[in-house]
């Protein structure tokens, strides 16, 4: 399954290399990376075929994870991408927002990787 992580934090890419690094190894788990929204729409023009999963964070810098999330689901409708959204805000408001905008799963930092792995085992 390839996966899209979108982060402004660099130091996530390290993190999920190591807490996926069986799944990477065996070949069930395929990461690439966006440190922005920006990049993430760049990335998904080139590659959507391939990005069966979207990983975002909510607050970003520039374009934030529910603007990505929007654009996602009004532009790559073919069937969209599943979605799952990431923040250290586990408010309502965000919470609702990114519901109402199409998110598939909602995730609060520090992320649980555990149950976030079994949820990507199950789709």
């Amino acid at each position: 399954m390839k996966i899209l992580v979108v982060d402004d934090e660099q130091d996530v890419k390290t993190l999920f290399l190591q807490r996926f690094r069986k799944e990477i190894k065996t070949g069930a788990m395929d990461f690439d990376f966006a440190f922005s929204g920006e990049e993430a729409l760049t990335y998904l023009n080139q590659n959507l075929k391939e990005a069966v999963l979207i990983l975002s964070d909510i607050n970003m810098p520039g374009m934030s994870g529910l603007d990505l999330l929007k654009h996602i689901k009004q532009e790559f409708r073919k069937p969209p991408p599943t979605v799952m959204m990431i923040t250290a805000y586990g408010d309502d408001e965000n919470f609702n927002t990114a519901k109402r905008l199409g998110a598939d799963d909602f995730l609060t930092k520090p992320v649980d990787f555990k149950v976030l792995k079994e949820k990507l085992l199950q789709r």
